[in-house]
């Protein structure tokens, strides 16, 4: 066999290998690439059909129907901001904390509830920056606490929500005993639908 043969044998068997490889990727790679396109396109333009129904003369005014935000919720906040602050409205929160078993968390300078699910508490923290309460239970003092914000994780199953019904319950009980504003995450006031989209 000629020298000169070897590398020209081998160059045209590394090309052909290539070609091969390129056949392979046009026929296997590429159409699954092009069907995940197509389903992601028809998923896209997938719609409901608007089905138009005669709308009955209102009797009494439903609900508002509960607007759904973009993207998961991360946390629920709800935030009581109080009308007259003073000290009498801290020892009425102290009474109010100690009636719902709250106990304090002295690292994050919190209050948690237990509700019905003690692995997710419902968290009561200052509304005011820095966020942090004062240990109400043992007699600390400081300014007057202008307002407070509920916080609750939302479940990871809508079947385990009751903590979610709580919290609301808690939410309404605060703002009644207080008679503050009551006000949602972007605070703005909060109504029956805000209420809705947090029980889910």
């Amino acid at each position: 066999m000629d020298t000169t043969s070897l590398p020209i044998l081998l160059a045209f068997t590394s090309l052909l290998l290539g070609v091969v490889a390129v056949v392979i990727f046009a026929y296997v790679v590429l159409p699954k690439r092009r069907r995940a396109k197509t389903k992601a396109k028809a998923k896209a333009t997938e719609a409901p059909a608007p089905v138009a129904t005669p709308t009955p003369p209102p009797a009494d005014e439903p609900p508002p129907a509960p607007t759904k935000r973009t993207g998961k919720v991360k946390q629920h906040s709800l935030f009581v901001i109080f009308n007259q602050p003073d000290d009498t409205t801290d020892a009425r929160l102290t009474e109010w904390l100690r009636s719902k078993g709250a106990h304090y968390d002295a690292i994050k300078k919190v209050f948690l509830i237990d509700g019905q699910q003690a692995s997710n508490p419902i968290t009561v923290a200052n509304a005011f920056p820095p966020g942090e309460m004062p240990d109400l239970l043992r007699g600390e003092t400081h300014e007057p606490i202008r307002g407070v914000s509920l916080l609750v994780k939302p479940p990871l199953h809508k079947r385990r929500n009751q903590q979610m019904h709580v919290y609301v319950e808690l939410a309404k009980e605060m703002n009644e005993t207080f008679s503050g504003d009551m006000l949602d995450a972007d605070r703005e006031p909060a109504s029956e639908s805000t209420y809705a989209q947090i029980i889910g």
